[in-house]
């Protein structure tokens, strides 16, 4: 550990200095108490092994650990149903927390359901868990092998991150979204750019929960250990999140990169195959022939990104010949979505609705590209092989720019709709 006890520090710094009971910097090991062990169904029987074979061992504190069934809800083969069965009945047995087919995304619902919190750390069997730095708590993504570990334990290690400051200023214009600003920050940044660092984002009062959630969800494309984002607007306004002042970076802590971003000067942003960090204005790409299209994700499923939808939608058609898949983040969202008629703006449109989960984003069901096919999807990861053949080709957009390519059948802006809607 540092002897430069007094030195300002960043927010990652501050956290995991309050969490293992000692000053630590960038570099320093520290063991932290953990609050919530999160494991998605495709890594459950993997989990399931280590805590029963490798550590014969039972959750320290059950009541922090989630398995959520997500990722293949409801199960596509035998095989999966088989897995899907054993974590429910381990769940059972060791009165862990359950989220059965149909409630949702992992960091969605933790999020809904408290298990997210200003200043805890939270450990997912899943990349995206950086998403939970929109409330300020340290997210980070592990293999099952370290999640066995930390939920028999009930701690875990951690080396402690550099630390890159990204400060957002100015307003987004009309039709640009939080979405173009993440893809913005990771073009700045490049894929490997924050590699095992703190993402630490200075947006002010700017920005919704959901708003922060999708930068923060897409900090692991930089390849960053986690993303924070500074509290501020709503979230220290809504949701009754205690908030403790040891968890705001100080004034002077060192960053290893700092980059500033104008939202005011963005316009459309679009992720390109097949790296993340590929990305140009939207304008650029259009008129590319697209095959489907799909709104949901950890990144972008939430009734904000449904909402955004549905007003370029409402009283149009999706194109002959290209499909749109929409998948609601939860069954929470499911549900607000229903009651404010958006689903039904949705399906007047032609979309086809999936149950609330991961849906196609990894491959594996509810709408897999053949080869050749290309789609534009609101998700984070473009990837060769990402959503089905090799040879298909993915876009990331927002849900608006997602919407508009639907109604128009290729890579399109919201204001390339001419006329009323039909």
């Amino acid at each position: 550990m540092t002897s430069q006890a007094s030195r300002p520090q960043t927010m990652a710094e501050k956290i995991l200095s309050r969490r293992s009971g000692q000053v630590v910097y960038a570099g320093d090991l520290a063991v932290v108490d953990v609050d919530q062990v999160m494991v998605v169904d495709s890594i459950a029987q993997s989990f399931i092994e280590r805590m029963q074979r490798d550590l014969g061992a039972l959750p320290k504190h059950p009541e922090r650990v989630s398995i959520v069934i997500d990722h293949v809800a409801p199960a596509s083969t035998v095989s999966v149903a088989q897995a899907q069965k054993e974590a429910r009945e381990y769940a059972a047995e060791t009165g862990v927390r359950l989220f059965d087919v149909g409630r949702g995304i992992c960091h969605q619902v933790l999020m809904e359901e408290g298990l997210a919190r200003p200043g805890w750390i939270v450990l997912g069997s899943d990349s995206h868990s950086t998403t939970y730095g929109a409330v300020a708590a340290f997210g980070t993504g592990m293999g099952a092998t370290d999640i066995a570990l930390a939920a028999a334990s009930g701690k875990t290690w951690l080396r402690v991150p550099e630390s890159v400051k990204v400060t957002f200023t100015g307003e987004l214009q009309p039709g640009v979204t939080a979405k173009d600003a993440a893809l913005e920050m990771i073009r700045r940044l490049g894929a490997d750019g924050a590699t095992y660092q703190s993402i630490e984002m200075h947006a002010g009062d700017r920005f919704t929960r959901g708003e922060r959630m999708t930068l923060a969800n897409l900090c692991v494309e930089a390849g960053a250990k986690v993303g924070l984002v500074v509290p501020g607007g709503e979230i220290l306004t809504e949701y009754g999140y205690d908030i403790p002042d040891w968890v705001y970076p100080e004034a002077g802590a060192a960053y290893v990169q700092e980059i500033h971003i104008d939202l005011s000067a963005l316009n459309p942003r679009m992720s390109a195959p097949s790296e993340v960090d590929n990305v140009h204005d939207v304008a650029e790409l259009r008129g590319l022939k697209v095959n489907q299209v799909f709104i949901g994700t950890c990144t972008n499923g939430r009734i904000e990104d449904l909402h955004a939808a549905a007003d370029v939608l409402r009283g149009r058609q999706v194109a002959p010949g290209t499909r749109l898949l929409v998948i609601p983040a939860s069954s929470q969202v499911l549900e607000e979505a229903l009651t404010d008629g958006t689903l039904l703006t949705l399906q007047r449109a032609g979309a086809v609705l999936g149950t609330p989960g991961c849906g196609p984003c990894m491959g594996r069901h509810q709408g897999v590209l053949a080869p050749g096919e290309v789609c534009v999807s609101t998700s984070n990861r473009n990837f060769i092989g990402r959503m089905g053949d090799k040879d298909a080709k993915i876009y990331l957009a927002s849900p608006a720019v997602a919407a508009a390519t639907a109604v128009m059948g290729r890579i399109a802006l919201p204001q390339d709709l001419t006329g009323a809607p039909a």
